[in-house]
């Protein structure tokens, strides 16, 4: 049994600790994390996980980004992280789907991540060739997921950071 809370700031240590013990070292070279510099979260949709003795298990972050010459508005979902004691659980499916259903909730209609299509297939993402994440990036692991019926519609572009 997992409790699911709001990542507060007290959190911040606890969960940048899990980030790097389950990410490779060098995580923040990425591009991703360019698009990150200086811009808040959307506190409302980062999660953590944690377990009956309130032990951090898992987490999951979004961020605001905006998408070609029109900037439009787009939630950069990631890092998730579920700690290796507790990876084939099912915690990051289930960051996975209450996050998104908080998205969809507050209104927000299109989200993009860079990650393994086979895996995040079961939640709906599909790879997306429309878009120019910044390198280095592999465009196969550009993958969105539409919160709204046709919000990635004729949306293209370089995806870009969020003013704050």
């Amino acid at each position: 049994m997992f409790r699911l809370a709001p990542e507060i700031a007290d959190d911040w240590w606890e969960v940048e600790g899990l980030y790097d013990l389950t990410f490779a070292p060098g995580r923040e070279a990425l591009s991703s994390y360019r698009l990150r510099e200086d811009v808040a979260p959307v506190a409302d949709l980062c999660l953590t996980a944690r377990d009956k003795y309130d032990v951090l298990a898992g987490v999951i972050r979004y961020w605001p980004v905006v998408i070609g010459a029109s900037r439009i508005d787009t939630l950069l979902l990631g890092p998730v992280a579920v700690h290796p004691t507790r990876q084939g659980e099912g915690l990051g499916a289930m960051l996975m789907r209450e996050s998104l259903a908080l998205a969809k909730n507050a209104g927000w209609g299109r989200v993009l991540l860079i990650g393994d299509a086979p895996y995040y297939r079961r939640f709906g993402f599909e790879k997306n060739a429309h878009l120019d994440f910044p390198p280095p990036v592999n465009p196969d692991r550009v993958l969105t997921l539409e919160l709204v019926d046709g919000a990635f519609k004729d949306v293209s572009g370089a995806v870009g950071k969020a003013e704050q």
